[in-house]
């Protein structure tokens, strides 16, 4: 039985051969030759429709050239489907959409070029820059700009991606020799600032306060003119510079004005007077009467030798605890009045407690801080005297502060 594009032959259904091509065995006679021929015409109408919506797909999608392998492979496989039909339209069409398709891509793939090209000179332009924070975010932003770039003709992609990235990593591999001479001279700085502690170690060792200070001013301007090094190794190195020199200049200082001097029993007596109007003023509502005293007693305690009994010892920690105290209800109070602008029209109850709302609060930042410094005060491995007074003088200052916020707290809470 003959067909426009087959025939069947001995039960067996044959396409004609085109396109230089030879007859193809296609499929066999099943129920009869009518409906077998219908069937291989029906799987013909699917293929058209195939092509038909590629060809649909390609016109309304912006991307053109994706479709391009999609289309080969359809086209390939037309010479080998299983159905009857004219085959020859549809690859001529097929052919046709491809030249189309390839006339978008190298389109694409010259501006594409241009791109590229241009993103080459931006990176030229920048590689020997020195702004290294700032140079390398542009590049990883110049880098994205460049993968989102679309391709180029095979022939010239090797040579345009080894001169973009021959760019990126020189300024890279510069980047990484400064850093890698910033450490070498940051080593070298650190000796600068040993040596100097050294210097000033021996400047406090000096019997002649004034030979000692002018090493102190000496050393103290070369440590400002010496190079950068890492804040962990320098601040410990300066915790005990500062020190040592603060203590040249106090010891100076006293020798050119020694003071009034003042008998043991006198200063212990002052002290005394101060602390028992100190605490009576602690026990009192904060006002602005309070605080200006308060401030007034802290210029009467700088005028007494800095030298004092060791009787003072324990007055001197209440001079200073209830003075905390004062200065903490100021501060409670303005911190109290800043969130509550009627604070004042409120009832004391009230009043109360809303600021010993705020004292747990910052009971509870102090808690942490101090816990904090407690847990990590053993990590430290700077095991100079001067260093561990300072961590105990820290650390004592800190439960100072807890133990003014709970004796104002306590004030604070209703009595039974």
């Amino acid at each position: 039985m003959e067909h426009p594009f087959g025939y069947i032959k001995d039960g067996k259904v044959y396409l004609k051969g085109f396109l230089g091509r030879s007859d193809r065995e296609i499929g066999e006679v099943k129920e009869n030759e009518a409906s077998t021929l219908s069937y291989f015409e029906a799987r013909f109408e699917q293929i058209k429709d195939k092509v038909t919506k590629l060809k649909s797909d390609i016109e309304e999608n912006q991307n053109k050239g994706s479709f391009l392998m999609k289309l080969i492979h359809l086209r390939d496989s037309l010479f080998e489907t299983d159905a009857l039909g004219d085959f020859i339209p549809l690859i001529e069409e097929l052919n046709a959409q491809e030249e189309f398709l390839n006339e978008i891509i190298q389109a694409n793939r010259s501006k594409n070029l241009e791109v590229k090209k241009a993103l080459i000179l931006e990176a030229e332009a920048m590689k020997n820059d020195t702004d290294w924070k700032n140079t390398a975010e542009f590049f990883k932003e110049l880098k994205m700009r460049w993968i989102k770039t679309g391709p180029v003709d095979k022939e010239i992609h090797e040579e345009l991606e080894q001169e973009f990235n021959d760019s990126i990593q020189t300024f890279f591999e510069n980047r990484r020799h400064f850093f890698e001479g910033m450490a070498l001279q940051a080593e070298e700085n650190i000796k600068v600032y040993e040596a100097l502690v050294i210097q000033a170690r021996e400047a406090h060792d000096l019997p002649d306060a004034k030979m000692a200070f002018e090493i102190s001013k000496r050393i103290q301007k070369e440590w400002k003119e010496a190079g950068k090094v890492p804040a962990e190794k320098r601040q410990p190195l300066w915790d005990e510079f500062s020190k040592l020199n603060n203590r040249i200049f106090s010891r100076y200082k006293r020798g050119l004005n020694p003071g009034p001097q003042m008998n043991p029993r006198e200063i212990l007596r002052k002290i005394d007077e101060m602390v028992e109007e100190l605490k009576k003023m602690a026990h009192q509502p904060s006002t602005y009467a309070i605080t200006t005293r308060a401030k007034a007693i802290q210029e009467d305690w700088k005028k007494l030798p800095m030298r004092k009994p060791k009787e003072a010892n324990l007055p001197a920690r209440s001079y200073q605890f209830f003075m905390d105290i004062i200065f903490e209800k100021a501060f409670l109070e303005k911190l109290a009045h800043n969130k509550y602008s009627d604070f004042d029209s409120l009832p004391i109850q009230e009043q109360n407690q809303i600021k010993s709302s705020i004292i747990k609060d910052l009971l509870h930042r102090d808690q942490g801080e101090l816990d904090t410094m407690q847990n990590n005060s053993d990590n430290f491995r700077v095991q100079t005297p001067d260093f561990e007074m300072m961590m105990r003088k820290k650390l004592a200052g800190l439960k100072r502060k807890i133990d003014v916020k709970n004796y104002i707290l306590k004030q604070l809470s209703p009595r039974i």
